[in-house]
């Protein structure tokens, strides 16, 4: 497949929709000596609705873009704009209050609480970003149903399986029903099967309409998504 230039923006949306995600021209650079580029003219749209992979070795510029894509950083130069909103304008405050309410995030080492239980660790995004009071135990319990652990409610993260820590943070992403869903390497630390049960998990979650946002370096998870974009030396090299 020929390579899409990395100054224009790759397909994904129709005429007069607002992307959920949207990239032009982002460079990120790091002060030497030497300067790092480890983004170098990155456009990428990703549509309401859609499950995209981003797929590339170590050092090709993967967690950059998730940090941007996650409002944890800022381009050097170019734009993001999430849900039609330029986030190079908002303040730090302004971009955690929306990071807290249109974006959750999985990572590969779960980042639980240990001295909480489940449902605790599901609840306490809740209470920062919005959610009225009434409703944070029911959509906790919610999305605890939604993955399987109705039965792991009281239960401390470290008497689960790797796999049931996994899901008990999708949990944690999904109860403030965030926009877009944004998982960095979630099978990096789980055997083939339990991977595969994650995975499976994600696509239900897309069926019902979430925007996923999957980074990772291995092939058999980027393949089961919508759209391929792979990432090298910095630059959107193919789009799958």
């Amino acid at each position: 497949m020929t390579a899409a230039p990395a100054t224009e923006p790759l397909p994904a949306t129709t005429p007069g929709t607002v992307p959920a995600i949207e990239l032009r021209d982002v460079t990120r650079s790091f002060p030497g000596p030497p300067e790092v580029q480890a983004l170098k003219g990155v456009s990428v749209s990703v549509a309401d609705g859609e499950y995209v992979s981003i797929i590339g070795p170590s050092g090709s510029g993967k967690s950059t873009m998730l940090n941007i894509l996650g409002l944890l950083d800022r381009p050097t130069v170019g734009e993001y704009r999430l849900g039609g909103v330029l986030t190079g304008a908002l303040g730090e405050d302004e971009r955690a209050a929306v990071r807290a309410r249109q974006l959750g995030f999985v990572f590969q080492a779960f980042h639980l609480m240990s001295r909480r239980t489940v449902l605790e660790n599901v609840l306490l995004p809740m209470l920062y970003n919005g959610t009225p009071r009434a409703e944070r135990e029911p959509r906790a319990r919610e999305a605890l149903h939604r993955v399987g652990l109705d039965h792991r409610i009281g239960f401390l993260p470290g008497t689960l399986s790797g796999g049931e820590r996994q899901r008990v943070a999708v949990a944690r992403a999904v109860a403030s029903r965030p926009r877009v869903l944004l998982a960095d390497e979630p099978t990096g630390n789980l055997d083939q099967t339990t991977s595969a049960e994650i995975m499976a998990l994600f696509e239900e979650l897309h069926a019902d309409g979430l925007t996923l946002v999957v980074i990772t370096h291995d092939g058999a998870v980027a393949r089961r998504a919508s759209r391929r974009i792979r990432l090298a030396d910095g630059r959107v090299s193919e789009v799958g």
